[in-house]
């Protein structure tokens, strides 16, 4: 049974290759964009699932009420740049720094998630809440890649 924690780390896992990938694009290729797609397209589903099914009900939580803000402070941190890339030339190279910066961005959020954020979520869920958190979690992506 996979619970909330394994289904987020998955979608980390892919979103990591596809921003490794992006990084090493160059200029103005089919390639390059077709990737920030898939790249956007990840981690908006991503943040949108990981809010509802994650952060939310840990908002009950004082102690987590931070940490949360947290996490979903820095998913808006990605979304600007990600939208600081759309209104950038492709094969600008201001456009590969955006893409730099936010990989490194994605890969703190992921590890600060992965490394602290699990192990205090962990300790205040039961498993049975980490099992239907990661079904629902699992689900709304699938609903959201669907569209």
């Amino acid at each position: 049974m996979s619970t909330i924690f394994d289904e987020i780390r998955k979608d980390h896992e892919t979103q990591r290759t596809l921003l490794d990938l992006l990084v090493k694009t160059h200029g103005d290729s089919d390639g390059r964009e077709e990737l920030f797609q898939r790249v956007k397209s990840a981690l908006q589903t991503h943040e949108a699932a990981e809010e509802r099914y994650f952060y939310n009900p840990l908002m009950e939580y004082d102690t987590a009420i931070g940490k949360s803000r947290h996490g979903i402070a820095e998913h808006h941190e990605m979304d600007e740049v990600i939208e600081q890339m759309e209104q950038t030339d492709f094969s600008s190279p201001a456009w590969l720094g955006y893409a730099k910066r936010l990989q490194e961005m994605a890969l703190h959020h992921f590890e600060d998630e992965e490394q602290h954020f699990f192990i205090s979520a962990g300790q205040k869920l039961s498993d049975e809440q980490k099992s239907e958190l990661g079904r629902e979690y699992r689900s709304e992506m699938e609903r959201l890649n669907g569209e």
